[in-house]
């Protein structure tokens, strides 16, 4: 017998967290349902969940603070939720360590169909106790030549990359990348001058192939952007003068020369 996967939902309105939960079902998850942070951080220390769907207003304290002690104990991945559209929050939210971060009201297809995605995605992101993302010690855009102890698929000015630990390194020190930063990062990377629609990017995080022509919402190309924004944070990198990701306006993005 296969076992179920198993998905948290923290969210205060009882409406809203009955619906999250039977779209979930529907998709043959056995959910547990929580009204609050502290509930809901207790049931993902015992369920050991494989997602986790967060409300970024909870009645303790909010989301983001849930989503960042949760990446100090678990690797499930973890859709936000919420009803304000600004930017900056979906920004908190992927800083807070979030895979994805959906606006209220949730559509019950769309929320499967970004599990799904996931899914297709690996899992081997480890999390030290301040909540930062961790690698085992690994190993112009191109693969390194290095010892193999010390190996790197792909360096960048500065900019080291290991595929296999999901390791970044720059200029010798240690990033912090969540899962979709990484992936993100990584196609940029392989790619080098190459450049990556906004679509591209979705259809990669959705471990699709490149020649695929599926269907990518104006949202989730949103989505994308608001990664890569959070990504260059994470890298340090400006928009304006970029050492490593540089946008071609109207068109998508690529590594610098």
């Amino acid at each position: 017998m296969v076992e179920r996967r198993v998905a948290v939902v923290i969210e205060h309105d009882g409406g809203t967290r009955l619906a999250l939960a039977e779209a979930l079902r529907r998709s043959g998850f056995s959910v547990q349902a929580a009204a609050s942070g502290a509930e809901g951080l207790g049931s993902v220390r015992k369920h050991n969940p494989d997602i986790v769907v967060i409300d970024s207003g909870l009645p303790d304290f909010d989301g983001f603070e849930a989503s960042r002690r949760i990446r100090t104990f678990s690797d499930a991945y973890v859709i936000m939720v919420s009803g304000r559209t600004d930017e900056a929050d979906a920004l908190m939210a992927f800083e807070a360590g979030a895979d994805d971060y959906l606006t209220k009201p949730v559509r019950p297809r769309e929320l499967r169909a970004r599990a799904r995605a996931m899914f297709r995605r690996p899992r081997s992101i480890r999390y030290d106790g301040a909540g930062h993302h961790s690698s085992p010690a690994p190993s112009g855009t191109g693969r390194a030549q290095a010892s193999p102890a010390d190996r790197f698929d792909f360096v960048h000015r500065g900019l080291n990359l290991h595929e296999g630990t999901r390791r970044v390194v720059i200029d010798g020190a240690p990033v912090a990348l969540t899962r979709s930063q990484f992936d993100i990062l990584l196609v940029l990377m392989e790619n080098g001058r190459t450049v990556q629609t906004k679509a591209d990017l979705v259809r990669r995080l959705r471990n699709e192939p490149y020649s695929t022509d599926s269907f990518v919402s104006a949202g989730e190309e949103r989505a994308v952007e608001v990664q890569l924004s959070s990504l260059r944070k994470r890298l340090g990198d400006s928009s304006r003068r970029p050492r490593w990701v540089e946008t071609v306006h109207g068109v998508g993005y690529r590594m610098t020369p």
